[in-house]
């Protein structure tokens, strides 16, 4: 006989023979090799454990391409193999999800060193299936965008107005008060009862929030939930209709369900989570004492920054009182007059060479015109003549005796008469006057 772990029992015929076997009445150390003692172990956790229950919840599930279903129970401490073959178990026709919590029949046995129960019955617990419902719900309102942080609503820092969605019985009532009768000061604090658990209650908790959506208008800020408890007790928080509700809500809800550790679809749905009823209550209304400390705090600041300010104004002030502008002040005109200076000065010079330049220019223009005009050679002593018709005398030899003539004189106009004729000198002063005429045309109408 050999006694394992607490257990008795001789070997199977799976068993071997240990190498070093002692006969009667002598004392020898037994020594096992390892597929010895793996052969004791599984000989005797099969005697010992052919049939058990074990409860756990499920994780890790696989499926063989045999039809075979491989995965583990586990709880807050530890895990065990189980395996499922495809011809145990008949009556069970569901699937195997993680998450579910199950309660399995068969027998322990060893593979690979490692201990497993051969599965021959298994059936589902309720907690598991609430598991499953939730997890499908939350992936059902997070695709539709009922979790997204754009759509959250920011809580009022300073609410006059909160409603309430719980029993009107429960410990969460009274934790909400009495925060808020401690830290709130003059605060309308309105209670829309409904049961937190049990039959109806989510249809209860969905019609509260509606009936402040309602009649309320005004409301700051809605907070909804209960106490701690299972995950049963917290059921209703998790139910689509109180998911919906909220996300309808024109009133910003925080959710403030059970204790730090419990979350639910509520929780997801709502524009704020607090961990408890009461820190809810802390959430909406802060603390008198730590809002006048804030105010202190803006006030010092807003001094200091005043204090800043105002020094930097009067450096200022005493720099530019103590500048050579303000004590001078025609030290700002200096710049200026000497720009004016150069610039008339500049002008000066530039209209005095445009004079000279314009004058020069007339004076030229002045005797062209001069040495052009017709009446110029009279200034020199010669006259035109002119017959009785008013022409011109060029030839004197065409001129009768006591014929009148008009002589036209630089100044003046006077009469004549032909007394007498020169042929001979008017012809040799002809021939000279139009040898002179040859060389200045212009002179051709003096004779």
């Amino acid at each position: 006989m050999i006694r394992f772990g607490g257990f008795d029992g001789g070997y199977d015929s799976e068993s071997v023979e240990p190498e070093n076997y002692s006969t009667p009445g002598e004392e020898q150390e037994v020594v096992y090799s390892v597929s010895e003692i793996t052969a004791e172990i599984k000989a005797a956790l099969t005697r010992s454990f052919h049939y058990v229950c074990v409860r756990g919840e499920v994780s890790g599930v696989k499926k063989s391409s045999r039809g075979h279903i491989y995965f583990d129970l586990k709880d807050e401490r530890t895990v065990i193999n189980c395996v499922l073959y495809k011809w145990s178990a008949p009556a069970f026709r569901g699937d195997i999800e993680n998450g579910m919590q199950m309660r399995v029949w068969g027998g322990i046995t060893v593979y690979n060193s490692r201990c497993q129960i051969d599965v021959k019955n298994l059936e589902e617990e309720g907690l598991g299936r609430l598991q499953i419902e939730f997890e499908k719900l939350k992936k059902k309102l997070q695709a539709e965008g009922l979790f997204d942080a754009s759509r959250k609503r920011p809580i009022p820092p300073f609410p006059k107005q909160i409603g309430i969605v719980t029993s009107p019985s429960g410990a969460a009532i009274r934790d909400i008060l009495s925060v808020l009768r401690r830290r709130g000061g003059n605060l309308h604090v309105i209670l829309s009862p409904a049961l937190v658990q049990g039959k109806g209650a989510a249809e209860e908790i969905a019609a509260a929030i509606r009936l402040l959506n309602d009649n309320f208008p005004d409301m700051d800020v809605i907070l909804a939930g209960r106490g701690g408890g299972s995950l049963e007790d917290l059921w209703a928080f998790n139910e689509e209709i109180v998911a919906r509700a909220i996300a309808a809500s024109r009133i910003p809800v925080i959710s403030c369900v059970g204790h730090e550790i419990d979350t639910t679809i509520a929780d997801f749905v709502a524009d704020k989570r607090a961990e408890t009823p009461s820190a809810a209550a802390e959430m909406v209304v802060k603390n008198r004492e730590e809002v006048l400390q804030k105010v202190d705090g803006f006030k010092k600041r807003l001094l200091q920054g005043l204090r800043v300010y105002y020094e930097k104004l009067r450096g200022r002030f005493q720099r530019l009182a103590t500048s050579r502008i303000l004590s001078d002040p025609m030290l700002l005109m200096e710049r200026p007059v000497r720009q004016l200076d150069d610039i008339s000065e500049r002008m000066n010079t530039a209209q005095e060479r445009l004079l000279r330049d314009r004058t020069a220019e007339l004076r030229l223009l002045s005797g062209k015109l001069n040495a052009l005009n017709p009446l110029f050679p009279l200034r020199k002593g010669y006259a035109v003549v002119r017959n009785a018709a008013g022409e011109a005398v060029r030839d004197a030899t065409k001129l009768k005796k006591g014929e009148l003539l008009s002589l036209k004189f630089y100044s003046g106009v006077a009469q004549a008469a032909v007394i007498s004729k020169d042929c001979e000198g008017i012809m040799s002063a002809g021939k000279k006057s139009k040898r002179k005429i040859q060389d200045n045309p212009d002179q051709e109408m003096l004779w």
